[in-house]
């Protein structure tokens, strides 16, 4: 069965492209930009063709093409125009719509050409801050908007897991260079988004240090063992819905009365939860962050 998604509201329309549903309407009564069919109630719904030609139109509106003369091309001609006017500036906006119509239509292909593309000039480290977070802020505000289904995120996150792995794996080739400390990546029980911490764990490692990642919902009575093998240890762990906003106090208490009470090991935390607690209340052993960067100038 092909479960390609092929009919778009004028919602998702505006979701995917950042133009709103009303100048969408005007592009399409007074430019004839687009032909929507109607459902039986006489609601617009939108082709994939015409979500395509919706994301170029919007890359030259966003380039300074005026809509009229935009309207005036030749159908085959907007894509071409596109691909000649794609520089290091504008290249971003377009990757992100690739990726987005890769996410759409479950289309591996798609993406895994799109960042070979824009791996011809960029780092990896470039690519993730430039183009992916970007996107993944973008998608996070689409699933809320229910324009993506959660197979959707999952397809695409997980394609962005393994660009993040594949990285990480050539620098874990070399044996660490620095060994003041050695920092241990995990999530706490409940919390499965990894993609930040994923990343965390190749800026460690390509800054020279040991990362030993332990990955999703681990609860704070099994990291206990790893103070057996190693001191100094810097707990690293990223609380996006986990532990919730009334659970946080706790959660740091019970982390210093099994961990870092009995040693020189530290807690770094950062994340979406991170802004229901003051830093300024918190034991010195445990710190937290606002950003991956600002993290990152405190190794």
């Amino acid at each position: 069965m092909n479960n390609v998604k092929k009919s778009f509201s004028i919602r998702d329309m505006e979701n995917l492209s950042g133009i709103k549903a009303h100048t969408i309407r005007i592009w399409e009564k007074r430019y004839n930009l687009f032909t929507p069919e109607r459902t039986s109630t006489n609601i617009r719904t939108y082709s994939l063709a015409s979500l395509q030609k919706l994301l170029n139109v919007t890359l030259l509106y966003n380039n300074g093409y005026k809509i009229s003369k935009i309207a005036k091309l030749e159908e085959s001609k907007i894509p071409v125009l596109v691909r000649e006017i794609v520089s290091n500036t504008s290249e971003k906006d377009h990757a992100i719509n690739a990726f987005k119509l890769a996410m759409v239509n479950f289309d591996q292909t798609l993406f895994l050409n799109t960042y070979s593309s824009l791996l011809a000039d960029r780092s990896f480290r470039d690519i993730f801050n430039e183009v992916l977070i970007p996107l993944l802020n973008e998608l996070g505000l689409l699933w809320q908007t229910d324009t993506i289904s959660p197979a959707h995120e999952h397809f695409i996150s997980h394609l962005i897991k393994q660009k993040i792995h594949i990285n990480t794996e050539k620098l874990q080739l070399m044996e660490p260079s620095k060994t003041d400390k050695v920092f241990a990546l995990f999530l706490p029980e409940n919390e499965i988004h990894e993609i930040g911490l994923l990343y965390l764990n190749y800026e460690i490692t390509l800054r020279g240090y040991k990362s030993i990642y332990l990955g999703q919902t681990m609860p704070i009575e099994n990291l206990v063992d790893l103070l057996k093998y190693y001191d100094n240890i810097h707990f690293v762990s990223y609380f996006t819905v986990s532990p919730t906003k009334d659970d946080i106090s706790v959660y740091f208490e019970q982390f210093s009365n099994t961990i870092t009470d009995s040693g020189n090991s530290k807690l770094w935390a950062l994340g979406h939860q991170i802004r229901y607690i003051s830093g300024e209340d918190l034991p010195d052993h445990i710190r937290t962050f606002n950003s991956i960067d600002q993290l990152l100038d405190a190794i």
